[in-house]
């Protein structure tokens, strides 16, 4: 029997995090991906064109360069980070538009050019929310189950004498609430509005209010920074990272169970028959439903029923639907400055950015889909030949598992998401984003088009397509997450730890969970 330190199970950005640090301290570190490649859905390939390199899936790391394992690890990632001055913006039908700097006061300057009094309302929400902002982030690295962070909680919720503050007002809000109460322009709204369901979360979810403000917050901090070469140049530095401190990182090892012996996990077997034993942890970047349901399904009695029925009812959430594109030059828009923008979102306004949310809830394909732009080859030319350009246009408010179409024109049946199905709706797609690009239909080379199908078959941790790793409405966050049996990164089983989307700080590109299980295993 092989044997290391540890075993982590699988190789998303937070898998490799931890495995980073436990080998920086002297573990003996395996990692185990199922893939040809690590990086779980943090990668990049030529999807259209020879020569044009898309991010199949993420694309910048602002929460990541925001958080201390980037602080900590930076000079020793052999990677470099390209930014904006404008990380995100919007363009509505109409041809009104706005861009968010990293400029606090120019933000406020361009939303009182929007509709006087909304500047210094956006002003007046930092200041409220400044206060907190510290603890909140910090958070974002904590086990929220140690007395230190709930201290840090009941700080935040209530105010000295008792009462509750402010904050723990605005924790309830939904985005529609908290923008409605605080913003008279449209154009503002529909700005922000779209970042909360970056973070898997519905504009008219309760909590919602919270994530848009937090990631405005992160956004005016670092911008939208990406990783030269490819979102995946992060998982090639982590790997070296590593490798050059003893660790090891295999592909094509897909693990089959978690052993336990004794009531303590002491290793894995993959699906090859190995038997790889872990002396100190078993670390595993999966959705509770895998562990406890079929990573430690041979073993009963390892979890308490509660718990296995509760990762029976864990919740996916909406899907989502990328086109990459190769273009024959670089995208203009009506306004100039959204060319030079991060993430700009199109979009017709809050309300269409609801009506989309809901009908994607109800397994329709929207009619007017919010499309999430962005041109890496702006910041990074080595995307693609010199004078061309490469786009991702990304909708988050589609249907993992496919019945319909609100519009009617598209034909869905009981296959789902087919090729024609979701050609079709690129097509739409690309009919909108034609709105707001003039001449865009003229420029496209080639496309590629991902749909929740793909994202399902390439990661398990999809469930039906789902990018986020499971539902992160209020009913499956914080004490609740990954289950509310088990509101911790520490599993039921001791020396079994999770990392990964489905615990806190939840999905995207943040190092979170990662950060927060190598600090415990190393204290």
């Amino acid at each position: 029997m092989v044997g290391y330190d540890a075993v982590v199970v699988g190789s998303g950005h937070n898998a490799l995090v931890a495995a980073a640090y436990l080998a920086r301290a002297g573990w003996g570190v395996l990692v185990l991906e199922g893939n040809d490649r690590p990086g779980g859905l943090v990668r990049s390939d030529e999807l259209t064109l020879p020569g044009f390199r898309h991010d199949n899936f993420s694309a910048a790391h602002p929460l990541f360069v925001a958080g201390p394992a980037y602080a900590e690890l930076k000079s020793e990632l052999d990677l470099e980070y390209l930014n904006t001055r404008y990380p995100t913006g919007v363009s509505l039908p109409d041809g009104r538009s706005s861009v968010v700097s990293t400029d606090l006061d120019e933000n406020i300057v361009e939303a009182n050019r929007l509709s006087p009094g909304d500047g210094d309302a956006l002003g007046e929400l930092f200041k409220e929310f400044g206060p907190s902002m510290d603890t909140v982030f910090a958070l974002c690295s904590a086990d929220l189950t140690t007395p230190s962070s709930a201290a840090a909680i009941q700080s935040l919720m209530h105010t000295p004498d008792g009462g509750f503050s402010d904050f723990a007002h605005m924790f309830t809000l939904s985005a529609r609430n908290l923008l409605e109460q605080r913003f008279r322009s449209p154009v503002l709204r529909a700005m922000l509005a779209p970042w909360a369901t970056h973070l898997g979360r519905a504009v008219d979810d309760a909590n919602s209010g919270t994530w848009t403000v937090l990631v405005l917050a992160a956004l005016t901090m670092v911008g939208m920074p990406i990783p030269k070469g490819g979102s995946e140049e992060l998982i090639k530095a982590l790997v070296k990272l590593i490798e050059r401190n003893g660790g090891e990182v295999r592909c094509g090892q897909w693990v089959k169970h978690v052993l336990v012996e004794g009531g303590h996990a002491v290793g894995v077997r993959t699906a090859d028959g190995d038997v790889i034993h872990a002396r100190r942890a078993v670390i595993a970047s999966v959705n509770p439903d895998q562990l406890y349901l079929k990573l430690l399904d041979h073993d009963h009695g390892v979890a308490p029923p509660t718990l296995r029925r509760q990762a029976r009812d864990y919740r996916y959430g909406l899907g989502a639907l990328q086109i990459h594109l190769a273009l024959s030059e670089p995208a203009r828009f009506h306004d100039e400055r959204l060319t030079r923008v991060g993430q700009p979102h199109l979009t017709g306004g809050l309300n269409a950015i609801s009506r989309a949310t809901n009908e994607a809830l109800r397994g329709l394909l929207p009619v007017e889909p919010t499309i999430s732009w962005d041109t890496a080859s702006t910041l990074d030319p080595s995307r693609c030949p010199p004078g061309r350009a490469v786009a991702r246009l990304q909708m988050l408010e589609v249907p993992a598992v496919v019945r319909g179409d609100a519009a009617g024109t598209i034909r869905v049946d009981e296959c789902g998401w087919t090729e024609d199905v979701k050609n079709a709706f690129a097509d739409r797609v690309i009919d909108e984003a034609a709105r707001h690009v003039p001449g865009l239909k003229d420029i496209i080379m080639d496309r590629h088009v991902i749909s929740p199908r793909e994202l399902a078959a390439f990661n398990p941790n999809c469930g039906p397509g789902d990018p986020f790793g499971g539902s992160h409405d209020l009913a499956q966050s914080y004490m609740f997450s990954p289950l509310p049996g088990q509101a911790s990164h520490r599993t039921v089983v001791p020396n079994l730890y999770m990392v990964g989307a489905a615990t806190w700080p939840g999905h995207g590109v943040n190092g979170g969970s990662g950060y927060i299980v190598a600090q415990e295993l190393m204290d």
